[in-house]
């Protein structure tokens, strides 16, 4: 058989609707869309719903809305269409049954009659033999009055696929060369009893329809590449495609806390919480990218379309990837330094706004976050940073810390105030500078350097020990509102006496 050529590029990512995003299926639909724009190939978005009981339109909407934010856009699948529609599998039923009905014509395939208890007692005799446990071909040849017999009985009955009784050997394009012996590859089920087509049907199927030339996928599912090529070659002999079996590329592991694979039920595993907490779609998919690639081995940060340009599967690694999530927030916020301060200032807008924002909308000042944003962004990890960075500007009052307060606030800190707000009061120019040395004369007085001096005056109007530059948010904040900040920590350091 032929096999896929490197040119006309065809690729698939064919996600289950179940549950939330997950990174891990992120990753490879990554690595897939970027493959298809290196190479000027196709995507073809497939949804893999023929399981009606695990499936959900929820999902399903979630996966799309996912992929739009990420800006991973499809060539052939759901709302875009294509010559290979329907892209949903669950679409697609009259045409598994079809194969299915060839397949066995064929003697591709045959029908199974063992019961869940007799391939149990089998297998654990196998075992206790020390032999294979896999299916052992039970039902592969039997007579018409055996098959006669069991309809009588009123057995249910499988479809299997036949496995040729051969060595299989296929070159990954992640792992090289890999074989599989004949006795560790058993026949395997490929239609329910209730005549639903299951996965490894399927998707052999509509990858030899849609004339998939490359199966990009993770590494998982690698045991079951061999069945599938098996498939792809019985397809081809009862005309179902173009007759080429696609290249497989079986992509990492991406591993969470303790060396495990990161399941999705690992928190830090959820699309949606990175999505929440203000990572750009360019920060997530970059540090996405270097679980199993890298554009070089001194540079980690770069944009979507240095990826593109750059990325070739056959350059992805087997070995497994930690996802680390200090690694990807420190990627994201050099993705946030590197936006136009005008795409920043939008982009922080829905943590600005409710239900994000603990500041009623009326009290939001536009002029007000639009001169503090050049100066919050290059202090922010994740764009939901911004809420607390800027709450001062916005709130009646700022959000006291306490243990701030006690730490800025010792022995000697109202002498000081008072002589800031002296000489605050007296700036003739309440801009950054005049301000910066308004607070240097009150803390040389005080024998105090800037470092020392400022810090009452910080937590005073901001609340807090850290945050944006000082002197810009006073600035910002306005004449009136800060002296209103510091008479009020001068009454709270009276009260405290």
């Amino acid at each position: 058989m032929a096999s896929a050529s490197p040119k006309n590029v065809r690729v698939r990512f064919c996600p289950s609707p179940t549950g939330n995003p997950h990174v891990g299926l992120v990753r490879t639909a990554l690595f897939n869309w970027a493959y298809a724009r290196h190479t000027g190939g196709t995507l073809v978005f497939r949804i893999e719903d023929t399981d009606a009981a695990r499936d959900s339109e929820e999902s399903y909407q979630a996966l799309l809305d996912s992929l739009r934010w990420l800006g991973l856009n499809w060539d052939e699948g759901p709302e875009v269409g294509g010559p290979h529609a329907p892209y949903r599998q669950s679409q697609r039923m009259d045409v598994y049954a079809d194969v299915a009905r060839r397949l066995q014509e064929a003697g591709h395939a045959y029908r199974c009659y063992c019961t869940a208890e007799e391939l149990e007692e089998r297998r654990e005799a196998a075992r206790a033999a020390g032999k294979a446990s896999g299916y052992d071909g039970h039902c592969r040849d039997l007579t018409a009055g055996q098959i006669a017999a069991y309809e009588a009985e009123g057995r249910a009955s499988i479809v299997r696929f036949r496995m040729p009784d051969e060595v299989i050997t296929f070159t990954d394009v992640v792992r090289g060369e890999l074989t599989f012996q004949p006795e560790n590859v058993t026949d395997y089920g490929i239609v329910r009893a209730n005549g639903a087509p299951l996965y490894t049907l399927v998707n052999p199927v509509d990858d030899a329809l849609m004339e998939i030339t490359h199966v990009l996928r993770g590494e998982d599912l690698l045991s079951s590449t061999p069945r599938q090529i098996a498939l792809y070659r019985a397809l081809a002999d009862i005309g179902v495609g173009n007759g080429t079996v696609p290249e497989f590329g079986h992509l990492p592991y991406v591993m969470g806390e303790g060396n495990k694979k990161l399941s999705k039920r690992d928190p830090q595993s959820s699309l949606n919480l990175y999505r929440e907490r203000g990572f750009l779609p360019e920060g997530l998919l970059n540090y996405l990218a270097l679980l199993g690639w890298s554009l070089s081995a001194d540079r980690d940060v770069f944009s979507v379309e240095e990826l593109v340009a750059a990325f070739d599967v056959h350059d992805v690694v087997a070995n497994p990837a930690r996802f680390d999530l200090k690694k990807a927030e420190a990627i994201n916020a050099d993705h946030i330094r590197r936006l136009d301060v005008k795409d920043f200032t939008a982009a922080c807008a829905p943590w600005l706004t409710a239900p994000h924002a603990p500041w009623p909308a009326e009290d939001f000042d536009q002029a007000a976050w639009e001169a503090i944003a050049p100066h919050a962004q290059t202090r922010l990890t994740v764009l939901s940073d911004i809420t607390a960075n800027v709450d001062f500007l916005f709130l009646k009052e700022p959000v006291r810390d306490e243990a701030s307060w006690d730490k800025a606030m010792k022995p000697g800190a109202d002498e000081l105030l008072r002589t800031a707000r002296e000489k605050l009061a007296a700036a003739g120019s309440w801009t950054a500078e005049p301000l910066k040395e308004a607070v240097l004369a009150a803390g040389e007085e005080h024998g105090l350097k800037l470092g020392k001096a400022q810090a009452p005056v910080r937590v005073a109007v901001t609340g807090r020990t850290v945050g944006l530059p000082l002197f810009e948010s006073l600035e910002v904040l306005g004449r009136e509102r800060t002296l209103a900040r510091v008479d009020a920590a001068l009454e709270r350091l009276a009260a405290q006496r």
